[in-house]
């Protein structure tokens, strides 16, 4: 994929095998509506195009088709592309396994925890200060994969894991909008950080619910809009090439 023009992170391909780097390359651009709903895909195609044999682009089709992004089709597949319903979704299960996991935390014992989300927030607000958005958006996401990992859940990781995929491409591309439109906008990102370790810390329940609400309430009014305006897509996908 050395010659393609990526729209998922650049130096996060380069960790990966050749069947992850075209199932994250493909999923991005579907997310971002690079790749228009209704698009046929070609396996041939995607195989050229990304310089690998068909194997690797058909497994990534079968991921994708069981993210609900693709449709199967002979040879290759049609994108269907994400709705706004199913985000809405995404952040419906996000919310619940969250909620689960801040009510477990209250009657865990948590000082090990607290040390690497500190840890983690301030390798967050190092990447904001080099204007890393992609590797913010990734400690993010890590951030929030920690706490769940933490109260040592199978099935709830299970939901967790299935909701990754998609939620990482949601995450990056939101805020690379932020990053591009109100940098500033980082700092109450960070703020709401540090009160979800400070209420899981602290272990008091208005301050875990204050933590939860001030979070999840910002992903639902900040996030939304970019899904249904597509100038404001436009210019993540142009932040994406550039990058």
């Amino acid at each position: 994929m050395v010659n393609v023009e990526t729209f998922y992170p650049k130096k996060q391909l380069s960790k990966e095998s050749k069947g992850e780097q075209v199932l994250a390359e493909l999923r991005m651009r579907i997310i971002s509506r690079q790749v228009k709903a209704g698009t046929v895909l070609s396996e041939n195609q995607l195989g050229a195009l990304f310089e690998v044999s068909r194997s690797p682009v058909r497994e990534a089709l079968r991921v994708l088709a069981s993210e609900n992004l693709v449709r199967p089709e002979r040879m290759g597949a049609v994108v269907v592309g994400i709705s706004e319903k199913n985000i809405e979704e995404i952040y419906d299960v996000r919310l619940m396994v969250e909620s689960f996991t801040f009510e477990r935390l209250l009657k865990m014992q948590t000082d090990t925890l607290v040390r690497e989300l500190k840890k983690m927030l301030e390798m967050m607000e190092i990447a904001i200060k080099y204007k890393d958005v992609d590797q913010f958006s990734f400690l993010d996401l890590e951030f929030h994969e920690t706490i769940i990992q933490s109260i040592d859940h199978h099935h709830i990781m299970m939901l967790w894991n299935n909701l990754k995929p998609v939620l990482e491409c949601l995450i990056i591309l939101s805020m690379r909008y932020r990053m591009m439109t109100n940098e500033k906008d980082f700092e109450r990102i960070l703020y709401n950080h540090e009160l979800i370790v400070e209420a899981i810390d602290k272990k008091e329940k208005k301050l875990v619910d204050l933590a939860f609400e001030r979070n999840f309430h910002d992903v639902h009014n900040q996030v939304e809009p970019i899904w249904t305006d597509e100038e404001m897509m436009k210019v993540v996908r142009e932040y994406s090439i550039k990058e």
